[in-house]
C-alpha cells in the first residue's frame, strides 16, 4: 500500500510504495509525445513541480507557460493556444481547477470544443491539507458539463495511455492526475485503453465491484480476499466517467446478486450515482452499495488516516465486498 508524505511541502506525494512504480508518468509521457508532435504545449499555475509537468517543461522550455497563481488565466491561455492549433495540456491541483476555474473550463474549453487537456492533481482525499486542497466533488461537477471527456486512471501504465489518447483526440479532457511515485498495477504488455470503455478485470458470480481511479486496485485486492472466503467477486474498472460505458455496467451487474461501487470522491453524484442511474434506466434492479465520501468537509491528515476514518481504506472495501456491510462516515 502506498504511503504519503504528510510534512509541509509534501503536497500529497507518494514517497514509499510496496511494489513497482513509475515516477512522474504524466510529465514523462508528455515530454515523449512532444518529441514528435510540435503542437503540444504545457501550462501550469505555479505548480509545475507538484503537477509533474517538469519533464516536459525542462525538455521544451519555450513550449511551457506558467500563469502564476491564477488558474483562470492558465485555463484561458490553454484555450487560446488551442484556438491557434496547439494541443494544450494544463496541469495543477484539482481543487483549484474545479473551484476557481470551472467557468473557464466549461465555456472557454468545453463549450468551444477547444483542444485542451486538464490534468487535475491530488484529486479526492489524497491531499493532506484538508478541505482547501481536497477536491472531493470534481467528478460530480465535471459530469454535469457537456462536451467534455472525464477520465480517472488507475495506475502509471493507464495514465500514460490516457495522456497519449488525449493528445491524439480532439476536444476538452479532464484527467485525474496521479503524481510522484505512481504504482504500477497493469501489465504494459498487451494493455489497451479506449476512451469510453470499461474493462472487466476479473469475472465473478456473487458480487460485482465497480471501481475507478486507484480504487480499482483495492477492488482487485478485495476480490482476492473474498475468493478465499468463498465469495466470487467480479471487478469492473471504469476509467472513463464521461462518456460512461453503460453496456459494460449493465452486463456486469445483471450477472450478479449485488453491486459495490468504489471511488475516491463523493458517493453522491460521481461514479456511484452514474451506476445507479445506468441500471435504473436499463431496468436492472440489484442492490448497489456506494463506497465514497459523505456530504461534509474533510480534515487535514494523512491519506491513510482519513481513508480509515471515513471508510475508504482496503479494510472497509473488503468488508463491503464480502459481507455487504459498510459504515457510512
Amino acid at each position: 500500500m502506498a504511503k504519503f508524505d504528510n510534512r509541509a511541502g509534501g503536497m500529497g506525494e507518494v514517497v514509499d510504495i510496496d511494489g513497482p512504480y513509475e515516477t512522474a508518468p504524466f510529465g514523462t509521457e508528455l515530454a515523449r509525445l512532444g518529441e514528435t508532435d510540435g503542437r503540444i504545449v504545457g501550462l501550469s499555475a505555479d505548480m509545475s513541480k507538484f503537477s509533474d509537468i517538469t519533464p516536459f517543461r525542462d525538455r521544451f522550455p519555450h513550449r511551457y507557460f506558467n500563469a502564476g497563481m491564477a488558474e483562470q488565466d492558465a485555463v484561458t491561455m490553454a484555450a487560446g493556444l488551442a484556438k491557434v492549433g496547439k494541443v494544450a495540456f494544463c496541469a495543477t491541483y484539482a481543487a483549484f481547477l474545479t473551484r476557481r476555474a470551472l467557468d473557464f473550463i466549461a465555456l472557454s474549453c468545453a463549450h468551444s470544443k477547444a483542444n485542451v487537456k486538464i490534468l487535475a492533481g491530488s484529486p479526492g482525499l489524497v491531499n493532506p491539507y484538508g478541505a482547501t486542497h481536497q477536491s472531493l466533488e470534481d467528478l460530480v461537477v465535471l459530469r454535469s458539463i457537456p462536451d467534455i471527456t472525464v477520465i480517472d486512471p488507475c495506475d502509471a501504465v493507464e495514465l500514460r495511455h490516457v495522456v497519449r489518447a488525449a493528445a491524439e483526440t480532439a476536444g476538452t479532457f479532464y484527467i485525474r492526475n496521479l503524481r510522484g511515485k505512481v504504482p504500477v498495477v497493469f501489465d504494459e504488455e498487451g494493455f489497451e485503453f479506449e476512451i469510453g470503455k470499461a474493462r472487466l478485470l476479473r469475472p465473478g458470480d456473487d458480487v460485482a465491484v465497480i471501481g475507478t481511479g486507484f480504487m480499482t486496485e483495492r477492488a482487485l485486492k478485495a476480490a482476492d480476499t473474498a475468493a478465499q472466503q468463498g465469495v466470487s467477486a467480479a471487478v469492473l474498472h471504469v476509467p472513463t466517467i464521461k462518456p460512461i460505458d453503460t453496456a459494460a455496467i449493465c452486463e456486469t451487474a445483471s450477472a450478479v446478486g449485488r453491486v459495490v461501487v468504489v471511488e475516491n470522491g463523493l458517493r453522491t453524484g460521481g461514479l456511484g450515482s452514474a451506476v445507479v442511474e445506468t441500471l435504473h434506466d436499463a431496468g436492472i434492479y440489484v442492490p448497489v452499495q456506494r463506497i465514497g465520501l459523505g456530504d461534509r468537509f474533510h480534515p487535514c491528515g494523512s491519506q491513510a488516516y482519513n481513508e480509515a476514518r471515513f471508510g475508504l481504506d482496503q479494510a472497509a472495501i473488503t468488508t463491503a465486498v464480502i459481507n455487504g456491510q459498510w459504515e457510512f462516515a
